[in-house]
C-alpha cells in the first residue's frame, strides 16, 4: 500500500467515525470553532479557495495541506467531489500529519 492509499484510508476511517467535515462553509465553521485539527484542500482547488483556507488556518493555528484532487478527496469520504475537508479528532488529524511528513 503506498502512502496516498493510507492517506485516503485515514480519511475514510474519519468520515465513517463522523471525524470528517467537508464544504467551505462548514470546514470555515469548524476551524473558527476550534474544532478543526487540520485542513485538507484539493491540490486542484481555484487559486482563491487556497489562499482563503490557507490565510484562515493561519490565523487560527490550524495545520493545513494541499493533497489529492477534488475527486479522490470526496471518494475518500463517501461524498461527491470536494475541495475541502476539516479533520475533528486530534489523533487522526496527527496521523495523517506524520504519514504526509514521513511517508510511514
Amino acid at each position: 500500500m503506498n502512502k496516498p492509499d493510507k492517506v485516503m484510508s485515514l480519511l475514510s476511517i474519519a468520515a465513517k467515525g463522523r471525524n470528517v467535515v467537508s464544504g467551505g462553509f462548514t470546514v470555515e465553521k469548524a476551524v473558527k470553532a476550534g474544532k478543526a485539527f487540520l485542513v485538507i484542500v484539493a491540490a486542484d482547488a481555484s487559486d482563491n479557495t487556497k489562499k482563503t483556507f490557507q490565510n484562515m488556518c493561519e490565523f487560527y493555528e490550524v495545520p493545513i495541506v494541499w493533497y489529492g484532487t477534488k475527486d479522490t478527496l470526496g471518494h475518500a469520504i463517501g461524498r461527491q467531489m470536494r475541495a475541502n475537508i476539516a479533520v475533528t479528532d486530534p489523533g487522526l488529524a496527527k496521523s495523517i500529519v506524520k504519514l504526509l511528513e514521513t511517508g510511514k
